[in-house]
């Protein structure tokens, strides 16, 4: 049952428990994960171009005006060409990149701000590798009473485009991982009083990112067997598979679809973990010094969220697999010569992963597949232009203007 206070319910995925609204990414009784579902039999689908619109019921956000007004589907691509020199006469690119940002985490901050904004949340830490972080900074113009603190390892900080003035404050950590970056926004919010956004666990993420598979199942005319994407922590795949499921059991399409994961031979550890079995990433699956030309999924210790992500693609008969950098190059090649896309590195690994399956015969080749080419390269990145940076000091950061904590009144250490 829904909760007398809105449409929403907000549960634990492991115990069950019901949340009174709120974010609440992690259950205070089980320390399970937090999720959101709906009424599904009360489920509307709406007469509209605009994504937001005809699937709000399948939105955690109640005030509906708070969506981009703006917004329309992307193209779902029958790449007949690109199908052919593969080998699958029936696959379908899902072209995210004309999007605002040139991503499809524009998906992500469209909801997730809104739900943020409905739970309370006036001022958050985050971080990403760049895609994330510009959604949230291009989007959060919209909410002029929140604010953005935004953590970004140094080798991810022109990666980040600025918007929104100051709702949002951008530290640049040099010489660090994307990992300890993410963890430096969380104890930053602590030290604050601010509240970590938990990438993953927010569950506001997982449901904007689904919308780009609710479109596709409207605009592919048969049943996708396979949906293949790039990842790093791989919120996207758990909404898409949670979309996925929500459309079956409303009687909107036959059945899910497998999920495919893939990443870069120079950051697998899903891939490593997967392949050796593990229902957990072990120290043996990081990778400290992650590098590669996709950027955007150079995520080296995915710990939390795999759990989440093996078992959904267990369940879904899917699998994970990784590429190498000539493999990528290539597919992105035969992606722009053959169908005229222009996909950054990373939406051309999840084709390289395709192609690597295909060739191997591992994949039905009558098989409707859909690839989501998540986003395109992005020119006039400023970020560290514009961001206050901060040094290594003993266990953590210091900015590197010692004015900068004074002026902003912020606890940097404890």
């Amino acid at each position: 049952m829904i909760p007398a206070h809105g449409r929403v319910k907000r549960f634990c995925t492991l115990c069950g428990k019901v949340f009174a609204k709120g974010f609440v990414p992690f259950c205070d009784l089980c320390g399970g994960m937090g999720d959101v579902g709906y009424d599904l039999a009360r489920v509307d689908l709406y007469p509209s171009a605009n994504p937001y619109v005809r699937f709000k019921d399948l939105l955690p956000v109640e005030d509906t005006t708070r969506f981009p007004a703006e917004a329309r589907f992307t193209p779902a691509v029958h790449a007949k060409r690109l199908g052919k020199a593969i080998g699958m006469p029936k696959l379908y690119l899902k072209d995210e990149t004309g999007l605002p940002t040139g991503t499809t985490k524009d998906r992500m901050a469209g909801v997730a701000l809104p739900f943020l904004r409905e739970c309370g949340v006036m001022s958050f830490c985050t971080s990403s590798t760049g895609n994330s972080s510009t959604a949230y900074a291009q989007a959060i113009a919209r909410f002029p009473d929140m604010t953005l603190y935004l953590f970004t390892a140094g080798a991810f900080g022109d990666r980040v485009q600025l918007a929104g003035g100051g709702r949002v404050v951008h530290f640049v950590l040099e010489d660090a991982t994307f990992v300890e970056a993410f963890a430096y926004a969380r104890v930053f919010s602590e030290r604050n009083g601010f509240v970590s956004e938990r990438g993953f666990f927010n569950p506001g993420r997982r449901e904007g990112l689904k919308l780009a598979w609710l479109e596709a199942a409207e605009q592919v005319p048969e049943t996708i067997d396979w949906y293949v994407q790039a990842v790093s922590s791989a919120m996207g795949v758990v909404g898409v598979d949670k979309g996925a499921k929500e459309l079956c059991a409303m009687g909107r399409i036959a059945r899910a679809p497998r999920l495919l994961c893939v990443q870069q031979e120079t950051c697998a550890p899903m891939v490593r973990a997967w392949d050796a079995g593990s229902d957990a990433i072990l120290p043996e699956h990081v990778v400290r010094r992650p590098a590669g030309i996709a950027k955007a999924i150079l995520r080296g210790d995915p710990s939390g969220a795999y759990p989440h992500v093996r078992r959904v693609v267990l369940e879904s008969g899917g699998t994970f697999t990784a590429v190498g950098e000539e493999a990528i190059r290539e597919a992105r090649r035969m992606v722009e010569e053959l169908e005229g896309l222009h996909p950054c590195f990373s939406a051309a690994t999840a084709v390289a992963g395709l192609v690597k399956l295909a060739r191997a015969e591992a994949i039905d080749r009558n098989a409707v597949v859909l690839v989501n080419l998540t986003g395109k390269d992005r020119d006039g990145d400023d970020g560290p232009g514009t961001a206050h940076r901060l040094l290594r000091s003993g266990d953590g950061w210091v900015p590197q203007d010692p004015a900068e904590a004074s002026v902003r009144s912020l606890r940097f250490q404890a």
